[in-house]
């Protein structure tokens, strides 16, 4: 799918950093927001493991990008002693902006000003495709497991 000229501007950063990436999977622009999980499988016909939230957290100030499974929540407490940071709470809108210049239910996987420390839920290499968000709340993009690990230079840990 072609950039358009009325594209957000959240979209057009995330599709030139997926080309300098090497991703090769399909970017689609939904004609409405999907911001969950089970709305996004709605849109694209696949079940909700199958999508990859990626969720920002706020590690002391610091940001921690976790991509899980649409069918799972994360364990903050045992995600943050898996990764070896003190706590992880869920991030406000504005840390989410300054530290992705997306907004919550677009946030992509790659894509932002400044690299992000970025964990994978392994329950996602049971789908042949995944799906995640394309830097905004109605786009979002096909991948593999492998290849999303690749794209964000991902640590798998086990989120619940």
């Amino acid at each position: 799918m072609s950039q358009t000229s009325d594209e957000h501007p959240s979209v057009t950063r995330f599709r030139a950093d997926h080309a300098r990436l090497g991703g090769t999977g399909e970017i689609v622009i939904l004609p409405d927001a999907v911001h969950t999980a089970v709305l996004a499988a709605q849109a694209l016909g696949c079940e909700p493991g199958a999508i990859a939230n990626s969720l920002l957290f706020d590690a002391d100030d610091a940001p921690v990008l976790v991509l899980t499974s649409g069918a799972h929540r994360v364990d903050t407490d045992k995600v943050a002693a898996r990764i070896g940071v003190a706590r992880l709470r869920r991030a406000k809108p504005e840390f989410v902006r300054e530290h992705t210049g997306q907004v919550i239910g677009g946030v992509s996987p790659i894509g932002h000003p400044a690299p992000v420390p970025t964990y994978l839920d392994p329950w996602l290499e049971q789908h042949p495709v995944v799906w995640a968000a394309a830097g905004h709340p109605a786009a979002v993009f096909s991948t593999t497991f492998d290849e999303l690990a690749r794209l964000t230079g991902a640590t798998v840990v086990d989120v619940e």
